[in-house]
Order: C-alpha cells, then structure tokens, then sequence
C-alpha cells in the first residue's frame, strides 16, 4: 500500500485538537491547534542538528496541506 505524504486526523476525545500525519522519514504528528509536534522516530544527536533545519519546512507544508484540504471541503 502507498500511504500519501499527509494524513488528517481527529479524535473526539481532543475536539478542537486538528492533527497532521506525516507518513515519511521523518514521521510526526502535528496538532494545528497547538503546534505541538510528537516525531516517531529515535534521533542521534547528528540527525538532531539537521532536524531543526528541515523541521520548519515540514511543519510549513504540513499546515499547507491542511489549508489545501480544508478549501477543497468548502469547494
């Protein structure tokens, strides 16, 4: 099975909580209602200092996919 790069995600138990599910190296979790992200992967402290370079652009296109998703609900 191919899994899309982003996956929404709710859960009632959190109902204003608007998740994001980035399905690739590296994989997170993002809550849109918080910005707090959870990564699912273990990182070396050399992988640590490419992450935050990398982590702003994820978390960019993250919100972006969420935007397009949102506006193709509304068309």
């Amino acid at each position: 099975m191919e899994l899309p790069k982003f996956i929404l995600g709710d859960n009632t138990d959190l109902p204003n909580a608007i998740f994001v599910i980035h399905t690739e190296y590296p994989r997170f979790i993002i809550n849109l209602e918080d910005d707090e992200v959870e990564w699912f992967e273990d990182f070396t402290m050399e992988d640590e200092k490419e992450l935050e370079s990398e982590a702003e652009g994820l978390i960019e296109a993250a919100t972006a996919f969420y935007d397009r998703e949102v506006s193709r609900y509304e068309d």
